[in-house]
């Protein structure tokens, strides 16, 4: 039975791996027993990009609002400059990747999330695996963009944590989040202290007393709805440790692990 790991790599956390991160990646393909699928963001490079043209960006409830005008850079970006460098970082380390966009092969279906007020801002409604399912059956290593479209083909900007997340639970994969910290970082008796594993609900009183802040809600958010679609597994993880993943695949505790509470009352 093929096991996937399906790894999101942000466009925040990018520049700053390094060749092993990749080399690692090889190595969990090499061997064999799992078939990694790479989904990835892109946002800073999305804004600088923008700011170089003189697009304005504007915000609402921390989605970027996406006028077409908009979409076309990010789709320029997320699926030409971030793609093929992923694409290459990985071919660099002797894999062989492929670079795709949720387009392709109609993998997303997607449908806006609110037209009116956020644009072409979309969320996936369905996942066609085959594509994914072929290409790790022929050796290769996807690189996923999250760029997708809807049955009418217009185009929408997802965010590429719930990309993951749909990927992961469409393929029944486990799922590492990929930051540049070990995991979920709390401030306990005034130091930082990782949490090992973490519930859906403590996730909530996190989130609703400032603990868990910024970057990382999207990341806990989306990790709990994959959960919820089926997803074995999900762990946030350092990138900067480029042993991480594998030491994952062998069994060994990194990161932070996110569970259902009510699944574990069960078991």
């Amino acid at each position: 039975m093929n096991r996937y790991l399906v790894i999101k790599c942000g466009g925040s956390v990018f520049d700053k791996l390094t060749p092993a991160f990749f080399e690692s990646i090889q190595k969990i393909r090499e061997e064999g027993e799992w078939m990694p699928v790479i989904v990835h963001g892109g946002g800073p490079a999305i804004s600088q990009m923008l700011e170089k043209l003189s697009i304005p960006t504007v915000f609402h409830q921390g989605l970027r609002v996406t006028t077409q005008e908009v979409l076309d850079v990010a789709e320029m970006v997320l699926s030409g400059t971030m793609n093929k460098k992923m694409v290459s970082n990985i071919c660099t380390a002797g894999g062989r990747a492929v670079g795709l966009s949720g387009i392709d092969a109609r993998l997303f279906t997607a449908e806006p999330i609110a037209l009116k007020k956020l644009g072409y801002v979309g969320e996936i409604v369905s996942v066609e695996t085959t594509v994914i399912t072929c290409l790790c059956e022929q050796g290769f290593i996807p690189v996923i963009s999250p760029v997708s479209m809807d049955t009418e083909g217009q185009h929408y900007n997802i965010n590429a944590d719930q990309a993951a997340a749909a990927i992961a639970g469409a393929l029944n994969g486990r799922l590492c989040f990929v930051s540049d910290v070990p995991g979920i970082l709390i401030k306990h008796n005034g130091k930082m202290k990782r949490l090992k594993q973490v519930s859906d609900r403590e996730i909530t009183r996190l989130i609703e007393t400032k603990k868990i802040s910024g970057g990382m809600i999207p990341k806990v958010t989306a990790a709990v709805a994959s959960l919820k679609q089926h997803v074995p597994e999900v762990v946030i993880v350092n990138g900067m440790k480029p042993e991480c993943l594998i030491d994952y695949t062998k069994g060994v505790q990194v990161g932070t692990k996110i569970f259902l509470e009510e699944e574990a009352l069960h078991a």
